[in-house]
């Protein structure tokens, strides 16, 4: 009989060693769009936002296409990889599992995602946040089974939580007349439309056990190629500029507010408008020769895709370009922006261990302009 007991004290010590080795190490989860996403809209088959064509991931691991709208990584894996937190696979990844999950963490990002759900709509599939606050849900319930209310428990309130959305919810939304949002609202309203929905998105995001948090914020996103094409000198659009801001300003405010009545929050909102218009307003400083245009491109006059196409060509060098394709940001441009964020908002080492990334080395590039 003392055998037995000394068995089964042996089998709940090894679990709960076990257990304890899962909430050890801090993991992330990040919502968002195409800023974000690293892969899941290339499970999503009928979706208009892909990045599965040449040239992207061309200098990321293998060089081939991995779901990411850019040549590199993300700003979040930048800056994630500098705080020493995993890098967490896509949601829709088949070989998703559990243990990784606990290792990781989930990135639910989706191209042409937004706060609201119509937005993007023109994509046909997208995630919008509050589908991915839904597969979040359903996540938390696959980890409590696995390994227990209580350690799972400690592993979501633990955890790092990002959200970067907005973009998309004036771009393809707002300021496009083919979405009725276009015309029943005007700037501010459609400001505060956007407000209360975060608003409940953040407040359920903490009921679920959300506690470090950071809201990025939106950057001159007038000044991308796809808005100065728009306008017949080529400069950035001033209103789109003054709706980042706007938006900027009533993202700082709704932090402070839930702060104030969240228990044991702490959001923050990652106000980066100054740091990316510091880039593409004064390139040369930060090592850059264009910041208007991007390096795959169908062509230098005419330029109808969001994204890189079969026909696009390369700039000749990739490391000089602050934009990638006609809305995303260049590897070298993230690097520099995740820099500057890490020096703005003092972000630190969370795991040790994990070594940061360093910038990879540009494979060479296509016989291409």
């Amino acid at each position: 009989m003392k055998i037995k007991v000394g068995v089964a004290v042996l089998v709940v010590t090894i679990f709960a060693i076990l257990i304890d080795g899962y909430s050890c190490k801090v993991v992330q989860f990040i919502f968002g769009d195409s800023l974000s996403d690293v892969g899941n809209n290339k499970y999503l088959s009928k979706s208009l936002a892909q990045a599965s064509l040449p040239w992207y991931g061309i200098d990321f691991g293998n060089g081939l296409p991995n779901g990411r709208f850019s040549n590199g990584r993300t700003v979040a894996d930048i800056i994630g990889d500098n705080m020493g937190l995993p890098r967490p696979p896509a949601f829709l990844d088949p070989s998703l599992t559990e243990d990784m999950i606990l290792e990781s963490g989930v990135n639910y990002a989706s191209g042409g995602g937004g706060i609201l759900n119509e937005t993007g709509g023109l994509f046909i599939q997208r995630f919008s946040l509050s589908k991915q606050l839904e597969l979040f849900e359903g996540t938390q319930a696959l980890i409590r089974s696995k390994i227990g209310k209580e350690a799972a428990y400690k592993l979501f309130q633990e955890a790092q939580y990002v959200v970067a959305l907005g973009s998309n919810d004036f771009i393809n939304n707002y300021l496009m007349p083919v979405y009725s949002d276009s015309w029943n609202y005007n700037d501010q309203s459609f400001i505060d439309y956007l407000m209360e929905t975060l608003k409940a998105q953040l407040q359920l995001l903490h009921t679920l056990g959300a506690r470090q948090l950071m809201v990025f914020g939106l950057g001159p996103m007038g000044c991308i190629p796809l808005q100065r094409v728009l306008s017949t000198s080529g400069d950035c659009v001033d209103r789109t500029n003054k709706l980042a801001l706007s938006f900027n300003k009533a993202g700082s405010k709704l932090m402070d507010d839930l702060n104030a009545k969240l228990a044991n929050s702490s959001f923050r909102f990652g106000d980066a408008y100054d740091v990316v218009n510091n880039v593409i307003s004064n390139p040369s400083k930060y090592g850059f020769s264009n910041a208007d245009s991007p390096c795959c491109s169908f062509g230098k006059t005419f330029r109808p895709a969001l994204t890189c196409v079969p026909a696009s060509v390369l700039c000749k060098d990739r490391s000089k370009y602050v934009f990638w394709d006609e809305y995303h940001p260049s590897d070298s441009a993230n690097q520099m922006i995740a820099n500057e964020l890490i020096k703005k908002f003092g972000f630190t080492r969370v795991n040790e261990g994990n070594a940061p990334s360093s910038a990879p080395a540009l494979a060479p590039s296509p016989d291409q302009d």
